[in-house]
């Protein structure tokens, strides 16, 4: 099973025991937890009703924070002598994801009419 997550303002598809890298989440506890934007079953079953998801979460452990490489930023104006140089390092929150917990109701209510259907459809 898989989900994507939405953290730091990016997207990561995360499966249970990856470890991932998102900007910096200020006071982030010893565990976090996401909702879901969209989440596959091992079964090939996708979740991307709003609702249900609403149900489903994904529990991740802080390891800890490292900061990314640096960028560097130089400003630079043809014959006037402007010349700006600058640096960035962004940090990073390191999480470990442990659990991804789907919305079991929906999935059954959808088994649940798929053999409905399948029932009718040997009637006719």
């Amino acid at each position: 099973m898989y989900a994507i997550i939405r953290a730091g303002g990016k997207q990561a598809k995360v499966r249970e025991g990856d470890v991932i890298d998102v900007e910096r989440i200020k006071e982030a506890g010893d565990e976090i937890s996401f909702t879901p934007l969209l989440l596959v079953a091992d079964d090939g079953s996708v979740v991307s009703d709003r609702e249900a998801l609403q149900k489903a979460s994904v529990n991740a452990k802080v390891i800890g924070e490292s900061r990314g490489e640096k960028i560097d930023i130089f400003k630079y104006k043809n014959k006037t002598g402007y010349r700006r140089r600058q640096g960035h390092r962004q940090t990073y929150t390191r999480l470990e994801v442990t659990k991804i917990k789907g919305p079991k109701k929906a999935a059954a209510k959808k088994k649940a009419a798929a053999e409905k259907k399948t029932e009718s459809d040997g009637e006719a």
